[in-house]
């Protein structure tokens, strides 16, 4: 994808050298924006191979509500492996805070009463009832959890926008490696943005990737010097199951039609 490509350029023309958590230095620009119109195509990265199996697994796994790589629930992709206690557990990360954002009541009594909000099913829910809100909005960053994590989300929050039948959202993403992480963030909520579209019966428009800190490590420079010397090839389609979004199982996902160069491989920064 040009507008991929074009964002990496940006960092390693622009980028400022920065120190980074993992000690291993990264160049960085603060403040991207790129918009990719799903109906030119699925936004997957074709210069060079984009796992898209893993992607369907973590995204799933995310709407399940899980924080543990061995509840069994549905398949994590391999990556929070590196983050995980002895146990597999994780901390309340994305998939806690989307499904099960915590609530606190106090009764007539005092007594303090717990519950949780899905907020996936309230922004489906808002763009059914009421898609002219502009409150259509979804969080992952819980300050009061942020400690209780393996690892404080990177892309925060995200917003949905409906317009003349068409479904948009826009991500906030606080960190993003632009090598391995952002292939992989535009592909997820591109496929999220398709399947609440589809539940909701409107046409899957424009995600919007707007980005705090892009970076690319300096491990990384090199391979994607070589991605900016291969051409893009045409976008692959994804065709899922017309089934409500929280009954999707992998096996209700193809892609159809993807062209890719060679793989590159890019450590990753712990």
């Amino acid at each position: 994808m040009k507008e991929y490509l074009s964002l990496v350029k940006e960092v390693l023309e622009n980028g400022e050298t920065r120190s980074d958590r993992t000690g291993t230095g990264t160049i960085s620009v603060f403040g991207t924006q790129r918009k990719y119109d799903l109906r030119e195509g699925f936004p997957l990265v074709t210069t060079k191979k984009t796992l898209f199996n893993a992607i369907v697994h973590e995204l799933l796994w995310f709407l399940k509500g899980a924080t543990n790589i061995n509840d069994g629930l549905t398949q994590h992709t391999p990556i929070w492996d590196a983050w995980a206690d002895e146990n597999g557990e994780l901390g309340p990360i994305y998939g806690h805070q989307w499904i099960n954002w915590p609530q606190y009541s106090v009764d007539e009594n005092g007594k303090v009463n717990k519950s949780t909000i899905n907020q996936i099913q309230n922004a489906i829910d808002t763009i059914k009832n009421n898609p002219d809100s502009r409150r259509i909005i979804v969080n992952a960053w819980n300050v009061a959890d942020i400690e209780k994590m393996a690892l404080p989300p990177c892309h925060t929050m995200f917003q949905f926008y409906v317009v003349n039948g068409r479904l948009d959202l826009q991500l906030y993403q606080r960190s993003a490696d632009i090598a391995l992480g952002v292939p992989f963030n535009i592909a997820s909520y591109a496929l999220l943005l398709i399947m609440i579209a589809q539940e909701c019966g409107l046409e899957p428009g424009i995600f919007v990737h707007t980005i705090g800190d892009a970076h690319i490590y300096s491990n990384h420079v090199e391979g994607l010097k070589k991605q900016l010397q291969r051409e893009p090839l045409d976008r692959p389609k994804v065709v899922i199951a017309k089934k409500p979004i929280f009954d999707l199982t992998f096996e209700d996902f193809e892609l159809q039609d993807y062209n890719h160069h060679k793989f590159i491989k890019f450590p990753i920064a712990v």
